[in-house]
C-alpha cells in the first residue's frame, strides 16, 4: 500500500529518523545523569501530506492500521498517541498544525529497546518542521519528542532517546549530559563493532515497572536531600536508603561513573567489563532484566571475540548489545543465537543488518 492508494494523494514531505542502542547509561537520563547511545541503521520515516477533509488521518504500514480523527479528537492509543502527541506539543507552542495525513513506514523493531517511539517522534516533527517551515533545530525537536511522549504517550520518559534520534549516527558514540545537554562525539572503540541481538521477549514500558523505577528514584533523592541521583557520586553514600531505594540509587550512581570513565579513552577490554558490570547492576539492583535477557548476556559475555554485553534499552525484555571484535559480529551472533534459540526461545541479529 502507497501513501496515494491509502489517501488518494501525493505526499508533500518525508523525513526520517533512526533508532538508537544504548552502550552505557541505562535509567540515567531521568535521572539528569549521563548516558552513551549510538544510533542504529533501523529507521523511522513519516510522509505528510494535507487531509482535504479536515480530519487527521494516520496510516501505519507494520500495523496495516489507519485511523481517521477529528481534528480535535483525543489523543489514541497505540502509534497514534506519538504522532498526534507531537501535533499537539507544536500547538501548545502557538503553531497552527493543518489536517494532515501521515504514512508511517519502519524497520526499528517495536519493543525491543531501541527507541522505535522516539525514532517516531523525531521523523514525525521533522517532517512537521518541513512542511511547515518551522524554526526547530535538533534539540528543539528532542525536547518536543520527550514531551509528547510524556504527555500524551504516558511515559515518563528521560531525554536520551529523542536526543539520540535527532543528533547521534552509527559512526560513533554520542556522550550526552542530560542535564546541562552538554555533549561530545566520541569514535567507536577501536577494532570493534557494536552487536545487537533481540532476545524475542518484548517488552512495553507504560505497561511496566518504568514509571515505578523513576518514581523510586525521585523518592531516593529527595531522601538524600539532592536535586537528582545525578548530584551523588560516591557509591557509599546510598547505604543510608531502605530498600529498594538503596538498590535503585546504586545502580543510579554506579552507572553514572561508569559513563565517565568511558571519558578517559579506555580499551575495549575496559569497556566491555563496564558493560558487564552494567547489566549485573540492572539485573540485581535496578531488577530490570528478565530470564531470557539474562540467558543471552550470559551467552554472549563466553563467547570468544566479545569484549563485553548488556540488556540495553528500560528492560523487562527486548534487546541486548555487545561490543565484539571488529569484522566478526555475524558469525558471533550465529553460533549465540544457535544457542539461545536451542533453549526455546527465538532471538535474532538486529544489528549489524543482514545484507
Amino acid at each position: 500500500m502507497t501513501f496515494e492508494h491509502i489517501f488518494g494523494t501525493s505526499p508533500l514531505v518525508g523525513a526520517t529518523a533512526p533508532g538508537r542502542v544504548n552502550l552505557l547509561g541505562e535509567h540515567t537520563d531521568y535521572n539528569d545523569g549521563f548516558v552513551l547511545p549510538t544510533a542504529i541503521p533501523q529507521c523511522t520515516t513519516v510522509h505528510l501530506g494535507l487531509s482535504l477533509d479536515g480530519q487527521y488521518h494516520f496510516y501505519s504500514e507494520a500495523l496495516t492500521q489507519r485511523l481517521d480523527l477529528e481534528k480535535d479528537a483525543p489523543v489514541p492509543p497505540g502509534y497514534a498517541a506519538y504522532l498526534l502527541g507531537c501535533i499537539r506539543v507544536l500547538e501548545q507552542q502557538g503553531h497552527y498544525i493543518p489536517p494532515l495525513n501521515a504514512y508511517v513506514t519502519s524497520s526499528v523493531p517495536i519493543g525491543a529497546g531501541l527507541s522505535s517511539s522516539a525514532a517516531l517522534e523525531v521523523a514525525m516533527l521533522r517532517g512537521l518542521r518541513a512542511l511547515l517551515g518551522l524554526e526547530l533545530d535538533d534539540v528543539q525537536i528532542a525536547r518536543l519528542g520527550q514531551r509528547a511522549e510524556i504527555e500524551f504517550a504516558g511515559v515518563r520518559c528521560g531525554i536520551m532517546d529523542q536526543m539520540a534520534s535527532s543528533l547521534a549516527d552509527t559512526a560513533h558514540m554520542l556522550f550526552l549530559d542530560t542535564r546541562t545537554l552538554e555533549r561530545r562525539v566520541l569514535p567507536l572503540v577501536a577494532g570493534t563493532e557494536i552487536l545487537v541481538i533481540d532476545s524475542g521477549f518484548p517488552r512495553t514500558l507504560a505497561g511496566s515497572g518504568y514509571n515505578q523505577r523513576r518514581a523510586e528514584c525521585e523518592a531516593a533523592a529527595r531522601q538524600l536531600g539532592v536535586p537528582a541521583l545525578r548530584d551523588i557520586t560516591d557509591v557509599k553514600a546510598v547505604e543510608v536508603l531502605s530498600e529498594p531505594l538503596r538498590r535503585r540509587a546504586r545502580h543510579v550512581v554506579s552507572e553514572n561513573n561508569r559513563v565517565l570513565e568511558v571519558l578517559q579513552d579506555i580499551s575495549a577490554e575496559h569497556f566491555g567489563q563496564l558493560m558487564n558490570a552494567s547489566h549485573a547492576s540492572l539485573r540485581d539492583d535496578y531488577e530490570v532484566s528478565v530470564a531470557a535477557l539474562d540467558i543471552l548476556v550470559a551467552t554472549l559475555q563466553q563467547t570468544p571475540g566479545v569484549f563485553g554485553a548488556r540488556l540495553t534499552g528500560a528492560g523487562f525484555g527486548g534487546a541486548c548489545v555487545a561490543l565484539v571484535v571488529l569484522g566478526q559480529a555475524q558469525s558471533i551472533a550465529h553460533d549465540v543465537l544457535e544457542q539461545y534459540n536451542r533453549l526455546g526461545h527465538v532471538g535474532k541479529l538486529l544489528v549489524p543488518q543482514l545484507t
